[in-house]
């Protein structure tokens, strides 16, 4: 829940702006002249979002000489530095325990590909370490889930939810058995919420077509990330919409629009990818993705949604503004459910 927890101290509108341009992997780095105050608070907001290994490989390339002389501040950064150190080695073991066992998903037989957090890491960013990941998310044909979940087994982790609400939700979750904080996700789909599934839906199969004849192409990642930020998490935090601007900085040719948008219709997700890019590209003054979200002609329930899912919607997700944040989140998902499925012709 992104209401749990203390409320995040408040940004004014520049320092809003700040928080953006900190957040932006290949913005110009950023801060001088600000107060302990002003940067204790951003630190908390970007930490929040998930965009603090970014801020804090920014402010190391400037060094520490541009901050404000403050012992409380000195102390923060270096306490936060070395968790960033402790979540890269814990994104590397956890890639090693995915690359086990999408070992044992070939010994099987079993067509699988990890997605989402190591692969946008390796695919979409300059600097790996700028996304940083928690768990390892499998993606296999539905039919597969019961030989891949033995495979995992077999690897060494546990089943941690319930296996007829798994089956339910086409998601289930391990983790190991030596070292619970390593969490290895199996999908029939990577859309999990059934009053959805029947409008928008994005398994193996349909990340085959989007390739083609190749692999995590930029398409299928554009796609994947669109679905992660409003299919998955109702824009909880701006990480999401960086993986979209990196994965929108990638799609640089006409080729690869088309084969995007093309990949919308074929799983339903127009409304998704229309109002996805829209507020990526204002957060993130990105012309690219702004014309791209423009190509989706847009309907009655993409003209509401563009209403409530705003900057602000996200900037202030744990503000004093939360509650109107998370009202207008969960009425996106209401139009979500209710939206009708546009016709698609393969």
């Amino acid at each position: 829940m992104d209401l749990s927890g203390s409320m995040l101290p408040s940004l004014t509108p520049a320092e809003e702006k700040l928080l953006l341009r900190f957040a932006d992997p290949e913005a110009a780095a950023v801060g001088d002249n600000l107060s302990a105050k002003a940067l204790f608070a951003l630190l908390d907001n970007a930490e929040f979002h998930g965009v603090l290994p970014i801020m804090l490989r920014k402010l190391g390339e400037r060094g520490d000489a541009h901050l404000p002389s403050d012992t409380g501040l000195r102390d923060k950064l270096d306490d936060l530095r070395q968790r960033a150190t402790i979540a890269t080695g814990q994104s590397m073991l956890l890639q090693y325990h995915g690359d086990r066992i999408m070992k044992g998903m070939a010994a099987e037989g079993i067509p699988a590909r990890i997605v989402k957090g190591p692969v946008f890491a390796r695919k979409l960013y300059r600097n790996v370490s700028d996304r940083p990941f928690t768990d390892i998310d499998i993606l296999v044909e539905p039919a597969n889930l019961a030989r891949a979940n033995r495979v995992i087994a077999a690897c060494g982790f546990e089943l941690a939810s319930n296996e007829a609400e798994s089956y339910r939700l086409q998601e289930f979750k391990w983790l190991e058995k030596e070292n619970s904080s390593l969490l290895v996700e199996l999908h029939g789909d990577l859309v999990h919420d059934i009053g959805m599934r029947r409008r928008l839906s994005l398994g193996f199969r349909e990340l085959g077509i989007i390739d083609g004849d190749a692999t995590d192409t930029p398409a299928a990642l554009l796609t994947i990330a669109i679905v992660h930020a409003a299919g998955g998490h109702k824009f909880h935090r701006l990480q999401l919409c960086v993986d979209v601007l990196q994965g929108v900085r990638a799609l640089q040719s006409p080729v690869s629009e088309t084969r995007l948008l093309d990949a919308a219709r074929m799983t339903g997700i127009e409304l998704e990818l229309a109002i996805v890019l829209n507020v990526t590209g204002r957060l993130f003054d990105e012309p690219h993705a702004l014309a791209l979200a423009g190509r989706i002609k847009p309907d009655l329930s993409i003209r509401l949604a563009k209403k409530l899912i705003t900057t602000n919607t996200l900037l202030r997700v744990n503000s004093r503004e939360r509650i109107g944040s998370r009202l207008r989140r969960d009425a996106f998902r209401w139009i979500q459910r209710l939206a009708k499925a546009r016709p698609y012709a393969a």
